[in-house]
């Protein structure tokens, strides 16, 4: 096998986790006071809350599971959230643009919602305010 071979065979198999890393990190709700970290490993992602100034029982709460990057358009994952009002985890498409925006949609028969996140490089310490 000759280097370029060797070189292209070595992308190919890179490729997921160097997607995998452009979803990897801490994400604030776009509306609400309530932030998530996503960590991957071994081409699977998930989400746990790390701070919820509304609903603080939710913290560690795990509400994005069995993320996997999409191969065929960058940027596209597909994976499961817990769906809060029927206490179950439903099939979800997230997006990720280049500005450091996600958005995650959530369908259940004819209906749809998606929620806009934001990335953020780290949660800010709530105030005791």
């Amino acid at each position: 096998m000759n280097i370029r071979a060797s070189l292209a065979c070595a992308a190919l198999f890179m490729a997921p986790l160097a997607m995998a890393e452009d979803i990897a990190g801490f994400w604030k709700h776009a509306e609400e006071p309530g932030w998530i970290e996503i960590t991957t490993a071994e081409e699977l992602g998930k989400g746990v809350v790390v701070r919820n100034d509304v609903y603080p029982e939710r913290v560690g709460r795990e509400i994005l599971k069995d993320l996997r990057a999409d191969d065929k358009q960058q940027g596209l994952w597909r994976g499961q959230i817990y769906a809060e009002k029927l206490g179950e985890y439903k099939d979800a498409e997230i997006n990720l643009s280049g500005s450091g925006e996600m958005e995650i949609t959530v369908k259940v028969g004819f209906m749809s919602r998606t929620v806009d996140w934001v990335r953020v490089d780290e949660v800010p310490e709530k105030s005791s305010n």
